[in-house]
C-alpha cells in the first residue's frame, strides 16, 4: 500500500505544476495583449497630396491615424490603416 500511496501523491503533484504552468501562461498572455505589444511594424505612409498641404493635427483611433490636412485646397480629413499603411477614408470639407 506505501508504494501506491507514493505514486498517487506524485501524480498530484505533478498534476499541480501543470496547473499552475498553465495558469502562468495565461497571465503572461493577458498581459502581454493588455499591454498592446506588437511585433508587426508600421507600414510607411505616403500621402499624395498638393503642394502646401499641412497637417494640421493628427490623432489614434482604433489603429488608425485620422489626420486633418490644409492648405493645397479644401480642408481635408484623412485616414490611414496603421497596420497597413493604406489610405482608407477621406472627407473634404467643402463650404457653401
Amino acid at each position: 500500500m506505501g508504494g501506491s500511496m507514493r505514486g498517487l501523491v506524485a501524480l498530484v503533484v505533478g498534476l499541480g505544476i501543470l496547473i499552475l504552468a498553465g495558469f502562468a501562461v495565461i497571465v503572461v498572455t493577458v498581459v502581454h495583449r493588455m499591454n498592446g505589444a506588437s511585433t508587426a511594424p508600421l507600414a510607411d505612409v505616403v500621402l499624395a497630396e498638393p503642394a502646401g498641404t499641412h497637417i494640421a493635427s493628427a490623432s489614434l483611433a482604433g489603429g488608425r491615424v485620422v489626420a486633418v490636412l490644409q492648405g493645397g485646397g479644401a480642408d481635408r480629413i484623412v485616414v490611414v490603416d496603421l497596420a497597413s499603411g493604406r489610405r482608407v477614408g477621406r472627407v473634404v470639407l467643402g463650404g457653401p
